[in-house]
Order: C-alpha cells, then structure tokens, then sequence
C-alpha cells in the first residue's frame, strides 16, 4: 500500500474513534441557543476541513504569459547552426 492510503486509513480510523466518543449533547450557540450532539458539530466540522482543503489543494488554471521567448529559442538555435558552420572539417569528424 502506498503513504497516502495508509494515511487516509489512520485518519478515517482516528476520526471514528473520536467521534464515537463524544455522543453527548451540548450546549451550542448558532444564532440562538440549541442542544447539538458533539458527533454532530465534530462531522460538520471534519467534513468542512475536507472540503475547504480539497479545494485548495487542487491545482489550478495555468495561465499563459506571451512573451518573447520563442525569439530567444530561435536565437539560441541560430546562434548554434553559426557555430557550427564556422568548424573546420576536422573539428565536425572530432565531434562525430
């Protein structure tokens, strides 16, 4: 198995475990007082990290940035036939 499926296993494990131990309801404020079972707010919660950190960690849109720089590979390659052209016969059999 691979790092990242081990580690979603430990962390599907020790999430279980907490939230099986905090059935108990408490007191919560959300715009007004309401007795919510901890399994309750500690899922919303969990699944809420989920989200927000799916989102973002995926990649996003590359942008294109136009610029010169195909002038400059061009450049580059001519630049590297002249030199070429500028050996002598022996220098193109050294390097065959």
């Amino acid at each position: 198995m691979s790092f990242k499926t081990l580690f979603i296993i430990i962390v599907s494990v020790l999430v279980t475990i907490i939230l099986m131990n905090n059935t108990e309801e408490i007191d919560f404020w959300i715009f007004g007082d309401a007795e919510i079972p901890k399994l309750a707010v500690l899922g919303f919660m969990f699944g809420l990290g989920l989200i927000v950190g799916y989102l973002a960690g995926r990649p996003g849109k590359k942008s294109v940035i136009k610029d010169d720089s195909e002038n400059d590979e061009d450049d580059y390659i001519n630049s590297n036939t002249e030199k070429q052209d500028q050996l002598s016969d022996e220098d193109r059999e050294y390097i065959r």
